[in-house]
């Protein structure tokens, strides 16, 4: 397997996809393996863009009250990707114990954890695991690219992007 990259996004808080968003969308996010997208998505002309790329996954958040969106996305997903046993959350509780709480929600056998919530970007394996925040793409203008090269070795890329 030659490296692939995996973009992960979280709180968009986005009703509807602003220019920038698809800008980014072509940039980062259509040439990436996969999108993962850690909850708080909140509108679904945002889901529906989103859903265009054929590796989309995504989480409910504690903001996606929209029944398009509570109805259709698990707060917790497991998948497999590029040989990579992935857990996906948005998180829950206080933002200082959140890292904490999803760790403990899937335990140790996952290669990567992604999750989102406090909007702050986070790499760390304190807890065992992989874990990722990619920070908030909607307040902050945060994303993070995982590169995953052969060996199933990780290393993570954050990006800010200028918002309009």
């Amino acid at each position: 397997m030659k490296s692939a990259t995996i973009a992960v996004i979280s709180d968009t808080h986005m009703n509807q996809p602003p220019g920038w968003f698809l800008r980014v969308y072509e940039q980062y996010l259509a040439p990436a393996h996969a999108v993962l997208h850690c909850g708080d998505i909140t509108g679904p002309a945002t889901y529906h863009e989103l859903c265009r790329h054929p590796r989309f996954h995504a989480v409910l958040g504690n903001c996606d009250w929209d029944p398009n969106l509570s109805n259709d996305l698990p707060p917790m997903l497991r998948l497999e990707l590029l040989g990579l046993r992935i857990g996906m959350a948005h998180g829950w509780g206080s933002r200082s114990s959140v890292p904490l709480r999803v760790a403990e929600a899937f335990g140790p056998e996952f290669d990567l954890i992604c999750f989102g919530h406090t909007h702050q970007q986070y790499w760390s394996d304190e807890f065992g695991p992989q874990m990722l925040n990619p920070g908030s793409l909607g307040e902050f203008g945060s994303l993070a690219l995982v590169t995953v090269a052969p060996g199933k070795a990780l290393s993570c890329e954050f990006v800010t992007v200028f918002t309009d």
